[in-house]
């Protein structure tokens, strides 16, 4: 990851000015947060006539069962399609409080609520973090299965038809407001299992299918820089256990990964152990036995109850929108540099994108164009872009190193880098700081670095 450069959301760009819509105010009585939102409609979409307009989500992840639980509700005719229901992602599965908010997510399927986290340094320096944290502030450890299907299920709760099927590819439009024409494998009761060839046809398509996004393909999105993620879910004693309950520990040093962590998180009577690389893929196990060994006495004696990995996409794609077709979640590439998250992004760009879907056909009476999903694209940039910069800086500054990831978790001691990162990552807003503590804050950082190189010439000498 420190390798590459500064190239943060690449192929963004600001699309121009519509000057041919008009603006209608009404209430959508679907939206969880009860906004009023404006339908901008373009005045040469043409109404749908005899039905609603008809969209397809490809992909069942939180990306896809967000977004079509909002297209439903908002009065389209909404098919998702999803080939593993009962898919475990290997992810640390961690999810921010405002999430639980956000998408009215109950508390049974959050497994635990960690409010301790220890960070650990190369040389196994320990730093507890959470401090900070109010009473009732805690990130929340789900197993990606359950969310999922909780995501899905209520996507069908709310109108949408749930496909069991693998998405192979998809014909373009052959004429202005045409439809697309989806191939895919259905798995259902009347196949028996052996799956059959179908086709769909939809007025626009989101591509909710992950890092190896077929829908991305279809598009020419283009390719982007991905790591591997590797975890073992092991199951530990109870008495272990019990030192896991509300904690969560990361492991820095290059032993555990060159340009990323190693996690131990908790789960409802497990712990999901794992780590990522970009610039290494080929040693992941090696990085894995190392997160295992740094992890040592506290999950000796466990049993490994399943193994998951799987690409995880480092920056966003060149394009993710053409047309009448949008990318979101980890398809689009929205996993942040430095912490590796991607649930609440995929969650949060599926609703934009299927909001924007909404606003622009008038609750499903309209044809959509590239105009009415450009908006969910201006939405995202401007209120994430400064997250992402701020991680992917972090990460070329700190990651770079074992000196660097030293000065690193020295710097998480301090109190108020606690209270601004754990404000930061628990709402998704870059926290507003205090001029004074700021300062204070990049003199110790600087102060962390120049030790950190001087340990590191140090160690060249030693090497040479």
């Amino acid at each position: 990851m420190a390798s590459i450069a500064l190239k943060t959301f690449t192929g963004l760009r600001q699309s121009s000015p519509e000057n041919n819509s008009i603006t209608l105010s009404k209430s959508l009585p679907f939206t969880q947060t009860h906004r009023r939102l404006r339908i901008n409609a373009s005045k040469s979409s043409p109404r749908v006539n005899g039905r609603n307009l008809r969209v397809a989500v490809v992909g069942g992840g939180p990306a896809g069962g967000a977004a079509a639980e909002t297209l439903a509700k908002g009065g389209i005719e909404t098919f998702l399609i999803e080939r593993k229901m009962d898919n475990c992602k290997p992810c640390g599965g961690a999810i921010p409080l405002c999430m639980v908010g956000e998408f009215d997510l109950p508390l049974d399927i959050i497994d635990r609520k960690v409010t301790k986290m220890k960070m650990i340094s190369p040389s196994n320096v320990a730093v507890d973090i959470g401090q900070t944290l109010k009473p009732h502030e805690y990130i929340g450890m789900v197993r990606r299965e359950v969310l999922d299907a909780y995501l899905r299920d209520r996507a069908a709760e709310a109108g949408a038809s749930v496909l069991n099927g693998l998405f192979l590819k998809m014909d373009m439009p052959k004429a202005p407001n045409a439809p697309y024409v989806l191939h895919y494998t259905a798995y259902d009761s009347k196949t028996n299992g052996a799956g059959e060839k179908r086709t769909l046809e939809v007025d626009a398509v989101i591509g909710a299918d992950g890092a190896n996004s077929r829908v991305a393909k279809s598009i020419n999105a283009g390719d982007y820089e991905y790591a591997i993620a590797f975890q073992e879910r092991i199951k530990i004693s109870d008495d272990k256990m019990k030192y896991y309950e509300n904690l969560a520990e990361m492991y820095v040093g290059d032993d555990v990964s060159p340009d990323f962590y190693g996690w131990v998180f908790p789960k409802c009577d497990h712990v999901a152990v794992g780590t990522g690389t970009v610039t290494h893929k080929a040693d992941i196990k090696k990085f894995q036995l190392a997160t295992r060994l740094r992890a040592d006495s506290k999950i000796t004696g466990g049993k490994i109850i399943r193994v998951e990995a799987h690409p995880i996409p480092e920056h966003p794609r060149p394009r993710r929108l053409q047309d009448r077709v949008a990318l979101v979640g980890d398809a689009a590439g929205y996993v942040t540099k430095c912490s590796g998250e991607g649930i609440y992004f995929a969650a949060k760009s599926g609703r934009m994108c299927a909001e924007a879907i909404v606003e622009g056909s008038e609750m499903g009476k309209r044809m959509v164009d590239e105009s009415d999903l450009r908006k969910y694209l201006e939405k995202w940039d401007k209120t994430y872009w400064p997250t992402y910069k701020v991680l992917d800086i972090l990460q070329k500054v700190f990651y770079r190193s074992n000196p660097a990831r030293e000065a690193f978790v020295e710097m998480c001691a301090d109190e108020y880098v606690q209270k601004m990162t754990f404000d930061s990552y628990l709402y998704k807003k870059v926290a507003p700081g205090n001029p004074i503590e700021d300062l204070k804050l990049a003199v110790n950082t600087i102060g962390s670095l120049v030790r950190a190189n001087a340990l590191r010439r140090e160690m060249d000498k030693l090497s040479v």
